[in-house]
């Protein structure tokens, strides 16, 4: 497929948003995993308002659309990531959630990591679908039915939600590839292992292996 046929990844942006939880992620879905390069994926960034927002890490991001903009059919995936904002200031943040109920009910795939996965238990978005996130009894805090559903990995999978925990950016990075379907299992295995250091010389071997 021609990349600039692909719908691009959705990355919602505020304030004191966790640059380290979405940076592999965003940086090979544009670029693709791995030394051939191969994907180039359009992120747009999408802030509550137009305003510009200052990340946990001090940048200074200016949203491509505010989110009454936002629409699953133009999009690949949502994306939400960690703030202190999720747990300190809910109502804030409140519209991101929603926006990502909207996404399930349209079949367009949402991935959370972190904090953000405490908007979507408020949203009641957990209380049927397996999922990781902050520990459970931050997530039981919240008053969601979902605590049974919880599961203690870095990363879980429940059709269309993808969930992620506040220290696995890599593995849920490898997990949004995957849903994407831009390369296959074998391929983000490999560079994976080679990124997490687990294995230096990964991508030679799946060179060699043809």
């Amino acid at each position: 497929m021609n990349a600039d046929l692909r719908a691009p990844l959705h990355l919602a942006v505020h304030d004191q948003m966790a640059d380290w939880q979405f940076g592999h992620a965003t940086a090979h879905v544009r670029t693709g995993p791995g030394p051939h390069e191969f994907g180039h994926r359009d992120v747009v960034t999408v802030g509550l308002t137009g305003s510009a927002v200052t990340t946990a890490g001090g940048l200074t991001v200016l949203p491509d659309i505010s989110l009454p903009r936002l629409k699953p059919s133009q999009s690949a995936m949502l994306l939400l990531v960690g703030s202190p904002q999720w747990e300190d200031s809910p109502d804030s943040l409140a519209p991101l959630a929603s926006a990502a109920g909207i996404f399930l009910d349209a079949g367009v795939p949402v991935a959370a990591i972190g904090s953000a996965t405490v908007g979507l238990a408020r949203e009641g978005l957990l209380d049927y679908r397996d999922h990781t996130g902050l520990d459970p009894a931050e997530l039981l805090a919240t008053g969601y039915a979902g605590g049974h559903r919880y599961r203690a990995d870095p990363v879980v999978s429940d059709g269309d939600l993808l969930t992620a925990g506040p220290s696995a950016p890599l593995a849920f990075a490898r997990e949004i590839l995957l849903t994407l379907g831009d390369h296959s299992a074998r391929e983000l295995d490999s560079w994976y292992l080679e990124q997490g250091g687990y294995q230096e010389d990964a991508w030679a071997f799946l060179t060699d292996e043809g």
